[in-house]
Formats: structure tokens, sequence, C-alpha cells
């Protein structure tokens, strides 16, 4: 399989499980009411990962799929009037909130690349307009390497649990730094490697689903970021966002688990990070 061929099959089995997730609209490809990261309450992952309540009651039903391994909008420090893209936005949870905090004044762009994502948040975004009338937000179907954002045109960039998901990061750094207006500032969380993963994990589908297998060592993350023309990187760790994903364990996670030497759990492999950096000007 040539490496082109190799990416696009990674692309293809997450795109088809995150399809999934979403065709089932509360369920997953992991089990009812769970998601392939493992809350069996994606309102409670949400909370244990610093969400405040006020944000989730006031979110369409659905948009919370329990995808998340941290709180980008949190570290983002969204203003009024600013343009906030979202990477990997799935059926709009974070954008919905960035929404919010950017105002009628701002504009809340979600990128995704599963059809059946981007419908089910076009749908919530239906809903949020007729609940309160904010009319900022639009969906669009592309893959996080491609962006269909014009250059410099993002004061924002976010993203929640996905670009250990793709099979060409450094392409997706370049892409953010690509979209963002000089001075514009990126939030990310996503889930990273403490130290290289067995073999056996490393080639398991489940666990590339499952936000573990295509993760890449914590120095690597801020690597790609810099090499990309980001400045002012900062990256911390969140070690509990990770117990937090696994609490409940739902079928994938007891398969990721079995593939780990005997006494080791998934924390001892991966943690949660939080990225900030800036575009610089």
């Amino acid at each position: 399989m040539t490496e082109a061929q190799d990416k696009e099959s990674t692309r293809r089995a997450v795109r088809d499980a995150y399809g999934k997730i979403a065709q089932e609209s509360g369920k997953s490809c992991c089990g009812p009411k769970s998601s392939c990261c493992g809350a069996t309450a994606p309102n409670a992952l949400a909370e244990a990962l610093g969400y405040d309540d006020a944000e989730l009651s006031e979110l369409p039903e659905d948009a919370n799929l329990g995808l998340s391994c941290g709180n980008p909008t949190a570290i983002a420090l969204l203003r009024p009037g600013e343009v906030v893209v979202d990477l990997g936005s799935g059926a709009g949870f974070d954008i919905f909130i960035a929404a919010r905090k950017v105002g009628p004044t701002g504009r809340a762009v979600g990128v995704d690349m599963t059809p059946a994502m981007v419908e089910k948040a076009r749908a919530n975004a239906d809903a949020l307009r007729e609940q309160t009338g904010l009319d900022n937000v639009e969906f669009r179907l592309g893959e996080i390497e491609h962006l269909p954002v014009a250059d410099a045109s993002a004061d924002v960039v976010i993203s929640n649990c996905v670009i250990n998901l793709s099979p060409d990061k450094p392409q997706v750094w370049r892409e953010v730094a690509r979209s963002l207006k000089p001075g514009g500032r990126v939030a990310v969380s996503d889930i990273a490697l403490k130290q290289p993963l067995p073999q056996a994990l490393r080639e398991s589908v489940e666990a590339l689903v499952g936000c573990v297998a295509g993760a890449v060592l914590i120095a690597d993350t801020e690597c790609m970021a810099r090499e990309a023309g980001l400045t002012d990187i900062r990256l911390e760790e969140d070690a509990a966002a990770v117990d937090a994903m696994v609490r409940g364990s739902d079928t994938l996670y007891e398969q990721v688990m079995a593939l780990l030497p005997p006494g080791k759990k998934p924390s001892d492999f991966i943690v949660s990070i939080k990225l900030s950096a800036r575009k610089p000007g």
C-alpha cells in the first residue's frame, strides 16, 4: 500500500465510524449513549472537562455527542465580533458555544469531513436559530488538511479531540496557520502520547477511532505547530481528562485496554493536552 493509499484508508475508517455516530443520534459505534472516546453520558464528560452547566443547557439537542477530550472554547478567550473556525466540528458542540461568545457581529464556522455530521450540525443550527434568533453559524464539508476557508480569514481556530485522527498532522497545522489572520489565535484540545504505544495498539482501528492510535508524542505536537509558523505556544497536560473519558468505558475502550500490556491503563500512554498559540503579526 502506498503512503497516499494508507492515508486515505485512515480517513475512510474515521469517516465511516463518525458517520455511524451521527446517524445513530445519541449512540455511537461503540454502544448506546456513548462516544468513541468513552463517556457513557456526554454531559457528564463535558462537565468533567470544565464545561459550564449553563453552556450545556443552551445547546441544541444532539449537539453534544460526547466526543470531547478538553474544552478549547475555555482557552480561546473568544470576543464579540470575531470569526472562529472549528476543525472537526461534528454535530456542532463547540461551535455553538463559540457562536454565543462571538455574538451576532461574529461568525462561527464548523468544518467536518463526514457528510452525516455536517447534516446533523446544520439541523442543529436551524434549531439554534429558532431558539435564539442567532444566525452566525455555518458548517462546511471538508477535510481539515484542506480547509474550505480563505487565507487569513479567521481570528481564532479551535479543535477538540480531532487532530489526532488526521493521517497528515503537519499539513493540518499548516492549514491552521494559513487560515489565521496575522495575530490570530489557536486553541486546541487533543490527545497526545506520553510514550510510544505498543505495536498492537498502533495497528488497531478501534484505537484509532478511540483517539489513541493516531496520537503523536507531546513534543511532536508542539514541534508541528512551531514548524507551521505559530508562536507563543503554550502546552498544558490534563491527565484527569483521560480518566474521565475512560470512566464507564464502553465496548471500544474494553477492546483498547485489552491490547495494553498487563497492569497498564490508557493514561499510562496518553494524555489530554491544551495547546494555545498565535500567528505572528
